[in-house]
């Protein structure tokens, strides 16, 4: 069936759609509990998310509670990575909102530790990733990529990331990061 929805955004979402929770994974399209008496019956919610409705605002003032009852900085940006995950919406109020708070988590200095560290904290496949057994394979590959349209890419060899060494796949951190600075400014 077909659904077209707005979220926070103003991103219009227009897929196919075989379960409605499969909406809830969707990233760019989850509001959790934002979505209106309306959305979640003509999207078939209800059941699926806490019956409140909040408003933005009350998700942010809850967001930020849940971040600062973090001790390290390392915690803070694996919660603030597992937001992204979830609910960009949230996730990019969250960081423009607070900003002082919030880059030296999702950037310098705290995105070091967390290359150190991204095996360990992997939570969800984000970016691309190619090796050098993918040599004559790489248009193939930008092709699985899910969505047509791309506004910005940024590209690490995952090399001499913040003097830190050669940290391989565990450089993904570095643009991840990047990213979320250049979509919240």
């Amino acid at each position: 069936k077909k659904i077209n929805m707005n979220n926070n955004n103003n991103n219009n979402f227009n897929e196919n759609i075989g379960q409605s929770e499969h909406l809830l994974h969707l990233s760019v399209y989850n509001k959790d509990t934002a979505f209106n008496m309306s959305e979640r019956r003509k999207l078939k919610l209800r059941g699926l998310i806490p019956p409140s409705i909040e408003t933005l605002q009350q998700q942010l003032s809850r967001a930020l509670s849940q971040l600062r009852s973090f001790d390290t900085n390392i915690e803070k940006y694996i919660y603030l990575s597992s937001l992204q995950d979830r609910n960009q919406t949230l996730f990019y109020a969250l960081i423009m909102n607070n900003l002082v708070e919030t880059l030296p988590i999702v950037y310098t200095p705290t995105v070091g530790e967390a290359c150190l560290k991204f095996g360990n904290n992997w939570r969800v496949a984000q970016g691309m990733y190619f090796a050098t057994e993918d040599k004559g394979n790489i248009r193939s590959m930008l092709d699985n990529w899910p969505r047509e349209e791309v506004d910005i890419i940024v590209v690490t060899d995952g090399s001499r990331i913040l003097g830190l060494g050669d940290l391989g796949a565990n450089g993904m951190g570095i643009p991840i990061g990047k990213l979320s600075l250049y979509v919240a400014g």
